[in-house]
Formats: C-alpha cells, sequence, structure tokens
C-alpha cells in the first residue's frame, strides 16, 4: 500500500468521526424480545423530484428518522479533530428505522463501545435500544427498539443506480437539531477516502454535520441509498464535501448483523498494490488501448494462507475474481470479503509474461471480533487497551515486516493504566515481560495474566520499525 503524504494523512484524520456530536466507548447488551410483524410496506415515493422541492418526500420519511444519544467515555482526541473532552459524555448521532419491529440503522462510530444507547422518534417517544451488532470496517451498526406496536420505516434502496447529478437529500441530527434536512447532488460514488479496505463511499455536496453521523441519505423516490458517516473539514465545519456508506453495501453488512451479530468475511492473505504504468511495462502486463494499467499486485503471501496454499506468489497480478475484473487493490479486497469463508474462487492473474488461473479455498478472515485485554470478563482491575490481529492491510499501511507477529493496538480507552503508559493506536505489542507472543490471542491471554498478577505490566511494542518496552502501571487502589 503506497505511504500517504503528511498532507493527506491530515486530510484523513478530518474525515472520520467529525459528524458524531461525541463519541463514546465500550459495550452494550440487552435482553431481546419478540417484535411485532411490520403492518405495512416501506414508505416509497415516485422517482422524479417534485416541481416545489422535496416537502413531500420530507413529509413522508421523517418518521422514520431517529435521534441516538448515547452516554459513555470520552474518547482520545485524534490529531486533526476537535477535543471531545475527558471523563464521562453524552454523545449524540442520527439513525433510520428500517423495519416496522424496530430495527434501526446507524453508523459503528457513534455506538462503538456505548454504555447505554437511547433513540428519540420524530414524535417525541424515548426509547432504550439493544445493540444488535456492527462492524467497524464499513462503520455500519443495527440496533433493536421494542415500541409495543409497528413502527415507520424506510427501505435501503439500489445504491448502484446512484450517479453523479442525481439529487440527494440528507436527514439527520447535526448539533443537537433533530429532523434538519439539506439537499444537493451527488458529486461522485466509489470515493476512496483512506478510511479502510472496503472504502466506496458516495460523496455529496449536501451539508452535513457533526450530529449527522448514521442519518440516511435519501433519493428522490424516498429509499436511502447511503449512510452519512463523514466530512472532509478543515475547520469541523460543512465544506460540502461529505461521504455516504452505499446501501447496497449496508444491505449486506445489516443482513449478517441481524442473523448473526457480527459480520464474517472472507479471507485470502496476500497484501497488494496498484500496477502503474513503468510497473505494468516491468510485468509485460498487456496493454488496453489508453486505459489505465489495471489489476492488483501481489507483494506478499501470507504464511498458511489461503494464497499460499493455491500457489499464489508475490508479483503475481489477479486481474479476475469469479470472472468479475479486479481493476485494483480495493475490488479485489472487496470482492473477496464478500465471499463466505470455506467458499471456492476463481483467480485469473498474468503471471511471468502470460495468463494463468488459480482456485483458492476462502478462509475466514481472521479478527472478525475484537479482541480486548482486560475487559468485564477479568476481574482484574482494566488495562484499557483494545487489540486485533495483524492483517495484510495493516501490515502494509504500517510498514511492518513480513515476520511481525502479535497483536495490533486498535484502541486505547481514554484516562486508562494503557494511555498513561503511552501506548498509542497502530502499535503493535510483541511480547509481554520475557515473553514473546505470536498473535492477537496470545498476547491478550499474556497481558490478563500479567495484570491479574498485579503490579506494573511490562510491553514490549513495534513502533515505527523499532522496538521498545512500555511499563503498563499498576492498578491504584
Amino acid at each position: 500500500m503506497a505511504t500517504s503524504s503528511p498532507a493527506r494523512r491530515t486530510a484523513r484524520y478530518a474525515l472520520l468521526g467529525l459528524l458524531l456530536g461525541s463519541t463514546a466507548l465500550t459495550g452494550l447488551a440487552v435482553h431481546a424480545q419478540n417484535a411485532p410483524a411490520p403492518a405495512a410496506p416501506a414508505i416509497t415515493l415516485d422517482r422524479a423530484a417534485p416541481a416545489a422541492g422535496f416537502a413531500e418526500l420530507v413529509k413522508a420519511v421523517r418518521p422514520a428518522v431517529v435521534t441516538i444519544n448515547v452516554a459513555g467515555k470520552a474518547p482520545r482526541a485524534e490529531a486533526g479533530m476537535p477535543n471531545p473532552g475527558q471523563g464521562r459524555v453524552q454523545g449524540t448521532g442520527s439513525g433510520f428505522i428500517i423495519d416496522a419491529a424496530g430495527f434501526i440503522v446507524t453508523n459503528n462510530h457513534v455506538v462503538d463501545g456505548a454504555n447505554r444507547i437511547t433513540v428519540k422518534l420524530e414524535d417525541g417517544r424515548e426509547f432504550q435500544a439493544r445493540l444488535v451488532g456492527r462492524d467497524a470496517r464499513t462503520d455500519v451498526a443495527l440496533l433493536k427498539i421494542e415500541a409495543g406496536a409497528p413502527l415507520p420505516f424506510v427501505a435501503l434502496g439500489d445504491s448502484e443506480r446512484a450517479q453523479p447529478g442525481d439529487w440527494v437529500v440528507a436527514m439527520g441530527n447535526p448539533f443537537g437539531l433533530s429532523g434538519t434536512v439539506t439537499t444537493g447532488v451527488i458529486s461522485a460514488t466509489g470515493r476512496d477516502i483512506g478510511a479502510g479496505p472496503y472504502d466506496d463511499f458516495i460523496q455529496v455536496d449536501a451539508p452535513i454535520n457533526q450530529g449527522n453521523s448514521g442519518g440516511p441519505l435519501f433519493a428522490r423516490d424516498g429509499g436511502v441509498i447511503g449512510v452519512n458517516t463523514a466530512i472532509f473539514s478543515p475547520t469541523g465545519g460543512s465544506v460540502g464535501i461529505g461521504f455516504a456508506v452505499p446501501s447496497n453495501m449496508v444491505k449486506r453488512v445489516v443482513a449478517e448483523l441481524r442473523e448473526k451479530g457480527h459480520v464474517e468475511r472472507g479471507f485470502l492473505g496476500v497484501s497488494t498494490q496498484p500496477v502503474n504504468t513503468a510497473m505494468a511495462a516491468a510485468l509485460k502486463l498487456p496493454a488496453k488501448g489508453a486505459e489505465a494499467p489495471q489489476g492488483a499486485l501481489v507483494a506478499g503471501v501470507e504464511n498458511d494462507s489461503p494464497a499460499a496454499k493455491a500457489g499464489l506468489k508475490p508479483g503475481d497480478v489477479v486481474t479476475a475474481l469469479d470472472g468479475k475484473a479486479v481493476r485494483n487493490p480495493r475490488d479485489l479486497a472487496r470482492s473477496v470479503a464478500d465471499l463466505r469463508p470455506g467458499a471456492k474462487a476463481d483467480l485469473k492473474l498474468w503471471r511471468d509474461g502470460a495468463e494463468a488461473s488459480l482456485r483458492v479455498d476462502i478462509a475466514a478472515q481472521p479478527g472478525a471480533e475484537r479482541a480486548r485485554a482486560g475487559t468485564e470478563e477479568s476481574n482484574a482491575p482494566r488495562i484499557g487497551v483494545s487489540l486485533a490481529p495483524i492483517t495484510p492491510e495493516a501490515r502494509a499501511s504500517l510498514k511492518l515486516p513480513n515476520d511481525a507477529k502479535g497483536a495490533l493496538v486498535q484502541a486505547v480507552e481514554p484516562n486508562s493504566r494503557a494511555q498513561e503508559a503511552g501506548l498509542r493506536r497502530g502499535d503493535v505489542i510483541i511480547g509481554v515481560g520475557a515473553a514473546t507472543t505470536d498473535d492477537a490471542e496470545a498476547t491478550v491471554r499474556a497481558l490478563r495474566e500479567a495484570n491479574a498478577a498485579g503490579g506494573a505490566v511490562a510491553v514490549r511494542i513495534l513502533r515505527d520499525g523499532k522496538s521498545a518496552f512500555i511499563a503498563v502501571p499498576a492498578a491504584q487502589g
């Protein structure tokens, strides 16, 4: 993966999380109840834009748009992002009902780890929400409320039909102003904003701001074609560049969250990079007229991965998966992720100046659920660090050695012992005390054991290519 410039990194920091009034950390679990059956179809309208504006659309869909209030701990401020404060906070965001039984879609970063989630309907009623599941990689979360009667809801539309220039309507709760409506056009589709390997955002110029996170982006027929998620802003306010997760991606994620509470993704086990003109010439890739070179160049193959077992090698260029063209690494990542673990896939590739094909058995992606050290499952005081396996994407983006083992620090809780020690997101924990740790699960076990023993915990990390020890202080009192 190519390294971004400092300016681009600063811009990316300004992209994510700015739509949420205040974010929160930790988790939520509430017993589910049987839901009432849907009583009516989803709200829809004629696709033609009303001559006098969008009042008819707004009146029809507004009852399905909700305000989400969360209670939790204030997150650590990131570079280029506003400091939300310290201690306990009340966060606000937006969401929308997709089923009369009370299922609600919002952003993962709105409810990530919230201790308490309250949903306020357009008619003023409030309900405690259960977190059905969430997916950090697409920033989508699914909630459930028990209203005791069928609720008005909207349908997820077809984002593939979205085109630059189409009118859109955004609704949500910016700065606590519930029911706010803004309009604009689609500026672009398929945007990669550096949020993750599955970036495929719809860019809009409809003004969206802090608190719009998780709100719906409507097409002219009243169908939801996106979930408002991020903005580009040097100031924190709208400058007319907003991003929404496309509804077709949301449909797949929500279906799995509703069924299993988490998302299972296919795993190939390669790190890849784009093919530029010079590389295409060096690899003798056939030119396609004036088109830019396409494909995903394999830069590395994980040991014992599906890719390794199938015979993929560094230097191969993957050009298609199951007959669908792979134009770039993002195409390959999304296509593999959409496959079920256990599925077989046919890869078309360019190797040693000729076309080749391989069949691969797709595995389950490691780290589908984040591993936590010092959680409520342990009687010991919390350390306050969230860990995940080292994926090929993380290895490439952090420029980690191919033989680096251990666990990636995904998040550090504010005011925690881990933060006090100086642990940071992006650090790789490679050992605890004198022992090395081979993977995320081994790291979690080692941290829990050391933490339970009391006293300070010596953690060996890899940061910026250098290893060092960090002492996590003993719990107080």
